[in-house]
């Protein structure tokens, strides 16, 4: 404390006092503006939004039924493999903790085998809230490094809306080649065999009607859209 009074009198006596005055008042000026500009982007990242962001994705709703007594986690198969449990991952929604949700590992563990959903005493639909939290940290450039999921959803709804069906040497080749590439040479001879047996088509083909397949998908799309405009302005 002593350094830095001595500090302040010796700039006061050596550039003045009204000099140092404006000294500390631009400093002050300039922690404040960084002060309200870390305060902003800690609002955009966590905040009471995000439970209400969760809860305009289908399934997401559930967030607000959960009585937190710990069932979905004590039914989850992948419950120890997982950074949070399903049960604290919706206390964390509700407590508006966005980055930490968006950016661990718990959702891209869920097997999507329903137990959670099955035995909840509150009907929480918990798989389907683990596929809504997958599609917020795709959406908002969260990423979990071990996963190739976000890779093979996309991949599978782009073969859906070009062809209207899989087809699968596209599916795992481009899957593959985007993942793993090393991984298509191991797999090479079975998918020889297969071939050379018919049971593995080069030349992939689109449905009848996938005209009114693609309306369908827009349509959804957009009723999603609408539904979660509805949720956000309540």
């Amino acid at each position: 404390m002593e350094l830095f009074l001595a500090i302040l009198l010796a700039l006061a006596i050596f550039v003045g006092i009204p000099a140092l005055i404006g000294l500390f008042i631009t400093g002050a000026v300039v922690w404040y503006n960084r002060y309200q500009t870390a305060r902003a982007k800690r609002a955009l990242t966590n905040g009471p939004g995000f439970l209400a962001e969760v809860a305009s994705i289908p399934g997401g709703e559930g967030a607000y039924q959960c009585i937190q007594c710990g069932t979905c986690s004590g039914s989850c198969p992948n419950a120890n493999e997982m950074q949070y449990s399903p049960r604290k991952i919706i206390a964390m929604v509700r407590a508006g903790m966005r980055k930490e949700v968006l950016s661990s590992d718990t959702p891209w563990y869920c097997a999507s085998c329903y137990l959670c959903t099955e035995r909840c005493p509150r009907g929480v639909p918990v798989t389907e809230l683990m596929y809504g939290l997958k599609q917020l940290a795709y959406r908002s450039g969260f990423r979990y490094g071990p996963t190739a999921e976000p890779i093979m959803n996309r991949t599978f709804v782009n073969l859906i809306n070009h062809n209207g069906r899989v087809h699968e040497v596209s599916l795992m080749s481009r899957y593959y080649l985007q993942s793993k590439p090393l991984a298509v040479l191991k797999m090479a001879p079975i998918g020889l065999k297969m071939f050379l047996r018919g049971r593995m088509p080069l030349r992939p083909r689109a449905i009848k009607g996938k005209e009114q397949l693609n309306t369908i998908i827009v349509k959804a799309h957009a009723l999603e859209a609408a539904r979660a405009t509805v949720e956000v302005s309540r």
